[in-house]
């Protein structure tokens, strides 16, 4: 990957802000014209820095009331069974992401639901079951005070 310099990284404080915004109102944000911004910024698809646009959804308003914290230890740390303990998370919708940690938690992962009722319904019979696993402990989240997706970028 190329270096970034001052201008790609306003680019992407701005696409970071506002995945909407046009090519021209980015290009005039940065102080470029519209044909060298869009080259920066698919270029920058390119290399993977920037790897897609989402909607930010409020889950609540969803009918996902819930928001859980679940901390999973496996029996075994191969990599073949992290793997097997991955690759069945992957299919589960419910849980919105999966980071493995250092420590004696080997995966903690964010998992919505509708209800304590669901949730309970989802954890005995998706993710206790999974492959390899050894013990799950779970917390409800009571609020959100900061949801900051993506990552700091200072001039």
């Amino acid at each position: 990957m190329s270096t970034l310099d001052k201008i790609d990284r306003r680019l992407l404080a701005e696409l970071q802000a506002e995945g909407r915004v046009t090519n021209v109102d980015l290009a005039r944000r940065v102080g470029l014209t519209a044909p060298p911004c869009l080259r920066r910024v698919r270029t920058l698809e390119e290399e993977g820095v920037i790897r897609g646009y989402h909607a930010d959804l409020d889950a609540s308003k969803l009918g996902f009331a819930i928001t859980v914290f679940a901390m999973v230890s496996l029996r075994s740390q191969a990599e073949e069974d992290l793997k097997a303990f991955e690759d069945h998370i992957a299919k589960l919708d419910e849980v919105r992401e999966c980071h493995m940690l250092n420590g004696e938690i080997d995966f903690i992962l964010k998992i919505v639901s509708k209800d304590l009722q669901s949730f309970q319904e989802f954890l005995t019979s998706k993710l206790t079951p999974a492959p390899n696993v050894a013990s799950v402990k779970t917390s409800l989240t009571i609020r959100t005070s900061k949801h900051m997706p993506g990552v700091p970028l200072e001039d």
